[in-house]
């Protein structure tokens, strides 16, 4: 069963802010772009992740994060003018291979991928 929605990927091909909130060694938040997620037929989320480093000593510690994303330009809920989703899931970092060849031919800045598997995508409005 897919935990991402038509609407999520809907979300996705609209620019808007991702927040990507992880604790461990403290609670941590780092932005990045809708265009830079990228889903896998897994439905993995892989990220392009240049800097992210108190993110990836917090995954560390505890590998569960929680991502927020949307765009205005999604109708949400009974026509609500934009939606956005909060996803739970469990983080790692990918440094080679060829999942992190395909990101760095898209993104050249990353020096690592952000994995998140997903637990749950929750449509907020």
């Amino acid at each position: 069963m897919s935990k991402l929605s038509e609407k999520f990927f809907e979300v996705l091909n609209h620019e808007g802010v991702v927040s990507i909130m992880s604790w461990g060694v403290e609670p941590h938040l780092v932005n990045t772009w809708n265009s830079y997620l990228v889903v896998t037929k897994d439905e993995r989320i892989l990220i392009p992740a240049y800097g992210f480093r108190k993110t990836e000593k917090n995954v560390d510690v505890n590998n569960k994060v929680k991502i927020s994303l949307g765009s205005k330009e999604v109708s949400g809920y009974k026509d609500y003018p934009g939606t956005g989703f909060v996803v739970d899931g469990t983080a790692a970092y990918i440094e080679s291979g060829d999942e992190y060849d395909m990101m760095k031919s898209k993104f050249s800045f990353l020096t690592r991928v952000l994995e998140i598997t997903v637990d749950k995508a929750t449509q907020m409005l």
